[in-house]
């Protein structure tokens, strides 16, 4: 298995729970008053105290958990120490990370559009997009080089 690969999948251990500080986006009712920095962590809060505990165990899976698991996995998987037959489980996972994604996205997209307020996205929201992006492409990577070593 690629050093690099195994690298990159390591890093995500560290920049995943970057991204779910970060602000996603910065939010005002007002253009003369400051924004408010929104991060993944702020909303489940703000989630928590308005009693959406459905959307809290959403958000929280696919945007804390999935993420998180799967990274964990892919290293095991990479480092030899679980079997390559869970890839297809770990692309599934990343892909539902990528949904959280163009969640964010609607909702900054509506707010933009009911011209309340002010929406500003954020590094956070990059950060985070970035990690889901390589995820899944170190996933693709790691699974190639498994395939091509079992048939070479």
């Amino acid at each position: 298995m690629s050093k690099a690969l195994i690298a990159a999948n390591l890093c995500l251990l560290v920049l995943f729970p970057v991204s779910w500080v970060a602000p996603l986006m910065r939010a005002g009712l007002l253009p003369l008053f400051g924004l408010s920095e929104i991060s993944i962590l702020s909303g489940l809060g703000a989630l928590t105290e308005d009693g959406e505990w459905a959307l809290v165990a959403i958000v929280a899976l696919f945007a804390l958990i999935a993420p998180m698991v799967k990274t964990i996995c892919l290293t095991l998987v990479q480092l030899s120490k679980a079997p390559a037959r869970l890839l297809p489980a770990l692309e599934i996972t990343g892909k539902l990370a990528m949904a959280d994604v163009f969640l964010i996205a609607v909702y900054i997209t509506l707010a933009k559009g009911l011209a309340v307020g002010r929406v500003e996205t954020a590094w956070g929201l990059w950060l985070f997009t970035g990690c889901v992006l390589a995820s899944l492409t170190i996933s693709m990577l790691t699974k190639r080089q498994i395939t091509a070593h079992s048939q070479g």
